[in-house]
């Protein structure tokens, strides 16, 4: 058997296409990344090398095998209460100013933009369900948007281990779980159904929503994409921003040097001027 290689000129290919079709920059770096995620997708096809694989991509009109590509070659690692100070900042901060300046409509417009297996999106919803509790009439459901089916399958789900859980408040658990099985537990249905779970790929050059968001959270993305591609997704979030409306990126993402009509409020958190 001859042993399957990633030449140059396929690996360039690859990273060609990524960057075409999802703006994810892969330098030299990701080569031994991508021949290990993709090596069992080539046995699956029962393809002899990755220019079969390419190939394959390339003819394929349902785009079923481009997602299959994203699949692999995305990361998802997320957890529940990731960069906590945000959390705070958007319970003590943003959701009063959603009150005050929203309160007659009484619609929370929150865009979990990055959501991967969703722990971000239901955390955001146990925070919003918590500070509107007890202001009647308030419409909290939240858009969750991924360019991954797999890990969109997964938040849908909404089962979590125990272990994933623990660094959630415990009246929480009782409060929007029900216990699935000896080691995991499943977000209670009123909690799902306040989410709406969608693909999106954020290169798509306009946005397909037909109200602007209060708040838009697409943290620990950026850092897959180039400087100019960085600015062109933030330029198009903030239009797609109320007036003062706020953006959270991940803390290792910042966007203080590009003039993209935004204002420095905290680490990561930035408001529409």
């Amino acid at each position: 058997m001859v042993a399957i290689e990633l030449k140059d000129s396929e690996f360039l290919e690859i990273r060609e296409h990524m960057k075409r079709h999802f703006g994810i920059s892969m330098g030299d770096e990701k080569r031994t990344l991508v021949f290990s995620r993709l090596r069992p997708l080539l046995r699956e096809k029962g393809f002899q090398n990755f220019t079969q694989l390419i190939d394959f991509i390339k003819a394929d009109k349902t785009g079923e095998a481009t997602v299959a590509l994203t699949n692999r070659l995305t990361t998802n690692h997320t957890f529940f209460m990731r960069e906590a100070e945000h959390f705070d900042y958007l319970r003590e901060r943003v959701f009063p100013w959603i009150e005050r300046t929203f309160g007659h409509e009484k619609d929370l417009r929150l865009w979990c933009a990055a959501s991967s297996s969703g722990e971000e999106a239901y955390t955001l919803q146990m925070l919003a369900s918590d500070y509107f509790e007890g202001k009647p009439g308030w419409n909290l459901e939240i858009l969750a948007t991924d360019i991954s089916e797999n890990v969109l399958a997964q938040a849908s789900h909404g089962i979590y281990s125990n272990e994933s859980l623990s660094t959630l408040p415990k009246d929480w658990l009782k409060k929007y779980f029900n216990k699935y099985d000896g080691s995991n537990m499943i977000v209670k249905d009123e909690v799902k159904q306040r989410i709406t779970f969608r693909k999106f790929n954020l290169m798509e050059t306009k946005m397909p929503f037909k109200r602007k968001f209060q708040v838009i959270f697409c943290r620990n993305v950026m850092i897959y994409f180039d400087a100019d591609t960085r600015a062109a997704i933030c330029d198009r979030l903030g239009k797609a921003l109320e007036k003062d409306g706020y953006l959270f990126l991940g803390h290792s993402e910042s966007i203080s040097n590009m003039n993209l009509g935004f204002k420095y409020m905290q680490p990561a958190v930035y408001q529409v001027v």
